[in-house]
């Protein structure tokens, strides 16, 4: 993977890997403009996650993000440079 990540990118990825009953990806790149991990392009490197899966289930909240992580793990080798998570349940 080489292009840096899209929001519908990131949707389907974390679709395929924890079946989530709720998600909202919002890419929120644009607002962190000469911020460390921004790039001039303003996509593509800092993202908010709102999810609900019952693979949460009995996890604690850093269970539960760490989940998140390992299914973005190909995005952040690729440029992601932050991803602010919301575990609903």
């Amino acid at each position: 993977m080489n292009a840096l990540p899209t929001a519908a990118a990131i949707e389907a990825q974390l679709r395929a890997q924890l079946d989530p009953t709720e998600l909202e990806v919002e890419d929120q790149s644009a607002a962190h403009a000469g911020h460390a991990g921004a790039n001039a392009e303003g996509h593509g490197t800092h993202f908010r996650v709102a999810i609900a899966s019952p693979r949460f289930t009995g996890l604690s909240r850093v269970a539960a993000h760490r989940l998140v992580y390992d299914a973005l793990s190909p995005f952040i080798d690729a440029g992601l440079h932050a991803v602010a998570i919301e575990i609903r349940r």
